[in-house]
């Protein structure tokens, strides 16, 4: 998605990463640039989806404050509505699965590829080495007997 994020310009506490939740719904709107309630309206919306703490606090990682902003660039830059924004999050989630799908499945053709190499390699070595390939060609003769000799 366009506004993924990188790196946010601090490490992660170990065990953490861009999709770890850890930042409360006031941070979270102010690194957003958006108020706390329009993140507890997208939440609901399903245009983003944050952690939840046990008691059932919202926590939201780098990736939701990403896609925050993403939800406001696209509403108020190129004009686009809520639902068209909740169904352009949906389709760049979709062909982000099947990217990763597609990577899969080319991983493992290409490991049945050099399985199928290594499997030839082994036939071919298995071959007797005194035995001598000869070359086998078959011919078809028609015979017709000349019907006047048999006389």
């Amino acid at each position: 998605m366009a506004g993924r994020p990188t790196d946010p310009g601090f490490g992660f506490p170990p065990g953490a990463n861009e999709d770890t939740p850890m930042f409360v719904i006031s941070v979270a709107a102010q690194l957003s640039g958006l108020h706390a309630q329009t993140l507890r309206s997208y939440d609901r919306l399903g245009l983003v989806s944050p952690g939840r703490t046990p008691a059932g606090g919202r926590r939201y990682s780098l990736r939701d404050i990403a896609l925050l902003r993403e939800v406001q660039r696209l509403s108020q830059e190129e004009g686009v509505n809520l639902a068209g924004i909740k169904r352009i999050i949906d389709l760049e989630n979709e062909v982000d699965a099947l990217r990763a799908k597609v990577q899969e499945l080319a991983e493992e053709v290409a490991a049945a590829h050099v399985a199928a190499e290594q499997a030839a390699a082994q036939v071919h070595a298995s071959y007797r080495r005194d035995l001598v390939p000869i070359r086998q060609e078959t011919a078809l003769v028609v015979w017709k007997p000349d019907r006047k000799r048999r006389r």
